[in-house]
């Protein structure tokens, strides 16, 4: 699916009043689920892979592999199985060691529809993240990569953490701005430490008005932190204005999984195989 077709189709979504809704997938299984149950968007990014292997998302920024090759990796994995929904790549945007415009060729050749930003510099803070701005692999890049992919006409959905950085990307030409208010609380490997959701409305708010401000007809999505349940997201979008819905990644496929499988197994060890008869036969 081309940019033009599949941004149509989302705005469609948008102006009946039904929420967009993209998911992370780290396999294809997951991706194939995600389509059959009407997901919008599918997202693969190395992070998929590491959370389906049970390890924490932020193991996607940890130098545990090269992301944008485990990206291609899972293309063969992912693109196969869908059928209809696009399917956009996580791309690490301050990779230094490729020539990021023959990359996002590559990307658009296998097939994929988009792209957005991830790994992402955004999720750094403190030293280290003022380090990596200094030394020329900060969030400016991020910001090229997506421009680069918008001249290329590949659909376009980064992340974002704050206004000043959606005012950046939307002005790069962001077709959809993802206000990402930080890891994914919940389960066995969620993270504890995150904002409210009370304070997630807030932000995300401030983060939808940044984008418009900029390009008015950018579709706003929320992501992450606090928003881990269907009944989150419900209440981020009740109370937001102009946000068009939710972008899921471990609360689409680790959450489900971790609830769906240790509940089945449950249910297993609750069977009771009948009893012997008393004393055997004689």
């Amino acid at each position: 699916m081309n940019r033009d077709d599949a941004l149509a189709r989302l705005r469609r979504t948008a102006e009946a009043g039904e929420p967009v809704i993209g998911a992370g997938a780290g396999t294809g299984l997951s991706a194939k689920c995600a389509e059959a149950g009407g997901g919008d968007l599918i997202i693969i990014y190395n992070s998929g892979r590491y959370r389906m292997a049970g390890r924490g998302s932020l193991a996607g920024l940890m130098p545990y592999g090269d992301a944008n090759a485990i990206v291609v990796d899972m293309a063969r994995e992912v693109l196969p199985v869908v059928r209809e929904t696009p399917v956009l790549a996580g791309v690490c945007g301050t990779d230094p060691f490729r020539r990021m415009e023959v990359f996002l060729a590559e990307l658009k050749a296998l097939g994929f529809a988009g792209v957005q930003n991830f790994p992402t510099v955004g999720l750094i803070d403190g030293t280290f993240r003022a380090n990596l701005e200094e030394t020329g692999m900060g969030f400016d890049l991020e910001v090229d990569m997506v421009r680069r992919a918008r001249e290329m006409d590949l659909l376009t959905a980064p992340y974002v953490f704050d206004t000043d950085q959606a005012r950046r990307m939307a002005g790069a030409g962001a077709d959809i701005v993802v206000a990402h208010m930080g890891l994914t609380t919940s389960g066995t490997i969620g993270a504890r430490t995150a904002l409210t959701l009370e304070e997630s409305v807030h932000r995300v708010q401030g983060i939808a008005d940044a984008a418009r401000e900029v390009s008015p007809g950018v579709l706003v999505l929320c992501h992450g932190g606090p928003i881990a349940e269907p009944d989150d997201a419900g209440l981020v979008l009740a109370r937001t204005r102009g946000v068009s819905g939710f972008f899921g990644a471990s609360s689409m496929e680790r959450l489900p999984t971790e609830t769906a499988m240790t509940e089945t197994m449950r249910r297993y060890k609750r069977l009771r195989p009948a009893a012997e008869e008393a004393g055997g036969r004689g």
